[in-house]
């Protein structure tokens, strides 16, 4: 997909329905799985953290709650707008426009940047890595979030829109880049059947909605993620 003028590849999902998007989000890792392994990996208590591609916000008061403060970059006006509004009673919180290749801030300020299905999805991404490197303190990490496309039934359902999508070359990327991986397995259960047939027709084609809602059985899919880690060396300035 190619990027706007300013280099910003939309998000056809959130871009366009923003509210659906964020029933998605509810309804996404119930259990917190995902959190969990992020924390086993990259503990931001007491921390500087920067969430990538924060969208709407729906993250940032999780990292809030226990972090020292968070910044949220979001390169889409209407969503960062959103974030602000989302976190205006969090004190420790704040939300800037901005790309994942460009971030506002300094050099060596951060603690975790956190990018969950915003921007990096294998190769092409370099340009974010190499920036989130720049912003982090030595020691610290860089946690990349993406779904997990060798999983079934999820990743059944992704490869069949997405057929030049190749799993496993993102894997290997990653690994030529110094991350590490976890997979995570999570627990996505929505409301109601309406909401879960939506949902789905946001993140497919109408022929994949279509079969995805009509082989989750109920109102719970099991889908499996991605965590990619990086550490920035301690004592290490990167450039």
């Amino acid at each position: 997909m190619r990027g706007d003028r300013s280099g910003v590849i939309p998000s056809p999902n959130i871009w366009h329905w923003p509210h659906l998007y964020e029933a998605e989000n509810r309804a996404q890792d119930v259990d917190g799985a995902v959190f969990d392994a992020i924390r086993s990996v990259a503990d931001w208590a007491s921390k500087a953290v920067v969430d990538v591609g924060c969208g709407s916000g729906f993250h940032l008061p999780v990292f809030a709650a226990d972090a020292d403060n968070v910044l949220g970059v979001e390169p889409h006006e209407p969503l960062a707008a959103a974030a602000t509004s989302r976190v205006a009673a969090l004190s420790n919180v704040e939300v800037k426009a901005g790309r994942a290749d460009s971030l506002p801030v300094a050099d060596g300020s951060v603690d975790l940047v956190h990018a969950r299905t915003a921007y990096f999805f294998g190769p092409g991404c370099g340009p974010g890595i190499r920036e989130a490197m720049r912003v982090l303190r030595p020691g610290g990490a860089l946690v990349v979030v993406d779904l997990d496309a060798t999983a079934s039934p999820y990743g059944d359902w992704m490869r069949a829109d997405l057929p030049r999508y190749d799993p496993a070359a993102v894997e290997a990327f990653f690994d030529a880049q110094g991350f590490e991986m976890l997979r995570v397995g999570t627990r996505w259960t929505f409301p109601d059947r309406r909401t879960l047939r939506e949902v789905m027709g946001i993140e497919f084609s109408p022929r994949v909605a279509r079969i995805a809602a009509r082989e989750i059985d109920g109102l719970t899919v099991h889908v499996r993620y991605r965590v990619h880690v990086r550490y920035k060396p301690a004592g290490v300035e990167m450039r």
